[in-house]
């Protein structure tokens, strides 16, 4: 006689395969080993696309079910055409989802039930900096501001303490390496 196990699903979460990957990954740590890309290709001023498909995961070089094209611009303000999303709102972007991805899969994990997430994210830029006007004003952002509203079963403590485990959020609060190889055409 075999056994089923029925999967549980909760915040939309199939917990029951998510503990299987955890334990695959315990016993096979090569599983956890990822590699995402981008390729990027200039149109014209602040115009470009970057494009998603294909990333390594699992021992083996994968692919999304599409390819995912993502327009980048820069408003008339910043003297783009706006034909699309600001790189550094991309950023904002990115956090949001990798945040609200990982409060709905670890709340599942402790068995926390979730109706709703929503989040505001907003970050602050002196162009000074990128402009080269002053030495001493960062590039990027000096300060990224969060707001949740959740309705469920997890606190404010928890959720706190749950989205710190984003991936995203890791990148940008730590220094990483960026490696830049240049190829004249």
């Amino acid at each position: 006689m075999t056994t089923q196990t029925k999967e549980k699903i909760i915040n939309g979460v199939n917990t029951t395969q998510l503990r299987e990957n955890i334990n695959a990954v315990k016993t096979d740590a090569g599983l956890a080993d990822f590699k995402f890309k981008a390729l990027n290709k200039w149109n014209n001023g602040a115009h470009n696309q970057f494009t998603i498909d294909e990333f390594y995961g699992l021992k083996n070089t994968l692919r999304h079910k599409q390819a995912f094209v993502h327009d980048c611009s820069e408003p008339q303000e910043l003297l783009g055409e706006d034909n699309g999303t600001n790189p550094v709102e991309y950023v904002l972007g990115g956090l949001s989802g990798c945040m609200t991805t990982t409060l709905a899969y670890y709340s599942a994990l402790a068995g926390k039930n979730i109706e709703k997430i929503s989040s505001e994210y907003e970050g602050d830029i002196d162009l000074q900096g990128f402009l080269g006007v002053r030495d001493d004003v960062n590039k990027g952002y000096n300060e990224i501001r969060v707001k949740f509203k959740v309705k469920g079963d997890v606190t404010e403590e928890e959720i706190k303490a749950i989205v710190k485990n984003s991936p995203v959020y890791d990148t940008l609060v730590r220094p990483i390496k960026i490696k830049i190889e240049v190829e004249k055409e």
